[in-house]
């Protein structure tokens, strides 16, 4: 853990002292050592036949850059995929988030929006049910995302903090009850970053953030996100799974300050 606090603040000081030269030259360095610390060194192997990542190679936005991850395992293949850690290597934390896969759910694709503080290259690491790794990536140029000021201000973010919409999609030719489905949860949450400065007082918002979320469609378990200040102001998960013919859906979120927000829907009350 030293070794990633060190490369931390590393990132953190070449950011305030304004070196992005200095960046982009470690920039080949730090895929490495994120192996290291979030990973414990176990080994990667290839996957671009297993798991995809989506991204523009460009942000238009780099506190809400879209990103998508899709599962690639071919129909015959025995596996399953367990998580999906998101990893943003420039970031000041690059764990940006971990997906654990419900093991009944199928979830094939999951999209959500996360800041992005400098270039960088992202990389998706699935974990399959063979306990192997298995690595993809892409590159974004974006700059500035982690401390960009938060779109709404802080009274309004407050009387939104919690509140959760959900919707649902049927695939195309499937019932509402049954098969291949697109869901969506959204978070009112100001998921500060702790880099952002109030435009007033000129101090650091201090780091607030969801750092938990759990859904399932009745008592089976859809997906778990554990999530980091990359993820964007007022999280958004939309996800792909098959339907186990549940009546109910159930989301449960938890932040940093020890908040616990729940809803629970019928599956037919999407929009709500």
């Amino acid at each position: 853990m030293s070794g990633y606090l060190f490369r931390l603040f590393g990132v953190v000081g070449l950011l305030l002292c304004g070196a992005p030269m200095a960046l982009a030259a470690e920039a080949n360095d730090l895929w490495a050592g994120l192996v290291q610390d979030i990973f414990n060194n176990r080994p990667m192997n290839d996957g671009s036949d297993v798991i995809g990542i989506e991204m523009p190679s460009r942000a238009e936005d780099a506190a809400i850059v879209p990103v998508t991850l899709r599962t690639k395992l071919a129909a015959g293949d025995s596996r399953q995929v367990r998580s999906i850690t998101l990893v943003i290597d420039q970031n000041p934390a690059p764990m940006a988030a971990k997906f654990q896969l419900g093991p009944n759910a199928n979830v094939s694709e999951i999209s959500t929006r996360v800041r992005v503080n400098n270039y960088t290259d992202v990389h998706a690491v699935a974990e399959l049910s063979d306990g192997k790794l298995y690595m993809t990536k892409t590159y974004v140029k974006a700059s500035g995302g982690c401390s960009a000021p938060a779109a709404k201000n802080a009274d309004e973010a407050k009387a939104r903090l919690g509140q959760m919409r959900y919707r649902q999609f049927a695939k195309t030719g499937e019932g509402p009850a049954s098969g291949a489905r697109e869901a969506q949860i959204m978070i009112g949450h100001p998921n500060n970053s702790g880099l952002q400065m109030d435009q007033v007082t000129h101090l650091y918002v201090p780091a607030f953030f969801i750092n938990e979320l759990r859904l399932w469609q009745d008592d089976s378990l859809v997906l778990t996100m554990e999530g980091g200040i990359s993820i964007s102001e007022d999280p958004n998960i939309r996800f792909t799974y098959v339907s186990n013919g549940a009546k109910r859906f159930r989301a449960e979120a938890k932040d940093t300050e020890g908040h616990v927000f729940q809803r629970e829907w019928k599956v037919d009350d999407s929009g709500t």
